[in-house]
């Protein structure tokens, strides 16, 4: 199947998230109630509903994304390059709305495919429900509804690397090891982007990170062909 996909028709994305409020504290009586059961399932021993609160970034009911970071691989002079663009705002509609009509237009593709790492159950769905919940249209790719299995044109590299195996989770992080691919992360991983997003203010920052993720997620799928990955000076930022 890869060997029959054309890289130029994939859009690789990469998404962060983190809790909709900084600390258990902010969230209305309400929320505090409905996140209380939510961590009901998740706490252990004599964690409480507030210390497991930093999760609540993983849940779309709970959480918001603060960046979309989105790659596409062209040719030029004989070369692979990676074109990488990224959504990002402490505004969630404004992003998601930005990404939408981004993502409307690559639809046009009449082989449009979305690739990321676990994005079948995570980036994909996560993304179409904050859309959802913030009034934004969900473009075609997205809206899967009632479409037949092969409809769908997602790819996630985190299941292809499964190769049938339903209980195997492997690591972005892993995989680039593996595959001789530079780590994405040299700086922080996902577990501190809620810390540098409340604490640090440091929306940037998670921004590069993001953008390493989704480069590293168009490596591996050049690797699963058993293709060279794009050296460091052919990637570009969009509009640069």
């Amino acid at each position: 199947m890869l060997k029959d996909t054309k890289p130029e028709d994939v859009l690789f994305i990469d998404i962060e998230t983190v809790p909709q409020e900084s600390d258990y504290s902010n969230l209305s009586d309400e929320f505090k109630k409905l996140w209380d059961k939510k961590a009901s399932y998740i706490v252990k021993d004599e964690q409480t509903p507030e210390d497991v609160y930093q999760r609540a970034g993983i849940y779309a009911e709970f959480g918001k994304i603060i960046c979309i970071s989105v790659g596409l691989i062209v040719q030029r002079d004989g070369k692979s390059y990676f074109r990488v663009k990224s959504f990002a705002s402490d505004n969630e509609e404004t992003l998601l709305t930005q990404f939408a009509d981004m993502l409307n237009k690559f639809s046009a593709r009449p082989n449009a495919i979305l690739c990321a790492h676990n994005g079948k159950e995570f980036d994909f769905p996560f993304i179409a429900r904050r859309m959802l919940v913030n009034g934004v249209t969900l473009p075609n790719l997205l809206d899967i509804a009632g479409k037949k299995p092969w409809e769908v044109k997602f790819l996630d590299t985190m299941e292809l690397w499964k190769f049938g195996d339903y209980k195997h989770f492997t690591s972005l992080n892993l995989l680039a090891h593996i595959f001789n691919i530079p780590t994405p992360k040299d700086d922080i991983d996902g577990s501190q982007v809620a810390e540098v997003y409340y604490t640090e203010k440091n929306l940037q920052r998670i921004v590069d990170y993001c953008e390493k993720d989704a480069l590293t997620v168009a490596q591996l799928f050049l690797r699963y062909r058993n293709e060279p990955i794009i050296e460091p000076e052919n990637i570009e930022k969009a509009g640069d």
